[in-house]
């Protein structure tokens, strides 16, 4: 069985030696262990580190792509290099690289296809009571969206089956966290969740430069994975509020209109009218959404037979 720790980097010369030798050389249960840098266009020594280092695969990105497409990248090179599970771990040096036998455990004993390392952020010193006030409420609304039983959903400590990994498609450009637990939960994947430690703050994170713009990009994630993978429950339900809100002036257009002829409340009718359109209309786009979310489906279904085609022909032409 072969593990591949993936870092995505970003100027992380600093951090990554302590990150690399965090990371157990042997697991049981494993015979081999290597590690993969995405380097997200550094401008300083991450690739000169690394290499001191031995890291055993490095990607460069010519450009800065970014976190999610960073580790889309390394999930795709993982797999061509023939990983039987894959890490994703943060090259700044927050989570406790020693934890990874613990976190590929449940992945090793079959129990699951994704393991989420969970920071138990109660216990973590750094964060500020508001960011885990706010990392308790966002973790409770992707759990229910995703029907998982994650307790700390935007954790990037984890742990992929090469089965699982095979079937995430991250589109997002910002959170791959918050998007790959959705489609985990939709596609019915067995996700489990395992206390993790975590390692003193080295700097500050470069995902959010406030807290108002971190809320703001995961919302918007949410909602766009959350619609993507329920659109006829989404359109649907808004369909349901805009009728209602357009029931309510209609009706009291007509209890005016039978008590004193309705003289001075047409407001009321052209308001109830315009929403009721809107909620017929929103009736249409769910019904409308919820045949392209089955083409979708089969594009899904498409793209995943088209990457095992694809790891095929890569492993006959490794073994000729």
């Amino acid at each position: 069985m072969k593990l591949i720790v993936q870092i995505p980097c970003f100027n992380e010369e600093g951090t990554l030696p302590a990150t690399f030798n965090d990371i157990p050389k042997v697991i049981p249960g494993v015979d081999i262990v290597e590690v993969l840098i995405i380097d997200d266009g550094s401008t300083d020594r991450t690739i000169e580190v690394a290499k001191e280092l031995g890291v055993d695969h490095i990607i460069i990105n010519k450009n800065n792509r970014g976190l999610a497409r960073s580790f889309r990248t390394g999930l795709d090179a993982c797999l061509k290099l023939d990983a039987d599970i894959i890490v994703n771990t943060d090259g700044d040096n927050q989570y406790a690289g020693w934890h990874i036998p613990k976190l590929i455990q449940p992945i090793i004993d079959a129990r699951a296809d994704i393991v989420i390392g969970d920071r138990q952020t109660d216990n973590v010193v750094h964060f500020s009571k508001g960011k885990k006030i706010l990392q308790k409420l966002g973790s409770a609304l992707v759990r229910g969206l995703s029907e998982t039983s994650v307790p700390d959903a935007v954790s990037g400590f984890r742990a992929y089956s090469r089965e699982a990994a095979l079937q995430m498609n991250v589109v997002s450009p910002f959170s791959y966290t918050i998007e790959t637990l959705i489609q985990a939960g939709k596609k019915h994947l067995a996700v489990v969740s395992v206390a993790v430690d975590t390692n003193g703050k080295t700097r500050d994170s470069r995902l959010f430069t406030s807290i108002p713009k971190f809320i703001e990009r995961q919302v918007t994630t949410i909602v766009r994975m959350y619609t993507m993978y329920q659109p006829l429950r989404v359109f649907f339900f808004l369909g349901i509020i805009l009728t209602l809100l357009g029931i309510v002036p209609i009706t009291r257009f007509i209890y005016f209109y039978f008590t004193d002829g309705g003289a001075g409340h047409i407001q009321s009718l052209v308001l109830g009218g315009t929403f009721t359109i809107l909620g017929f209309f929103s009736f249409l786009i769910a019904l409308l959404a919820d045949l392209i979310g089955f083409n979708r489906q089969l594009l899904e279904m498409t793209l995943e037979k088209v990457r095992r085609l694809e790891l095929e022909m890569v492993g006959r032409e490794k073994d000729r």
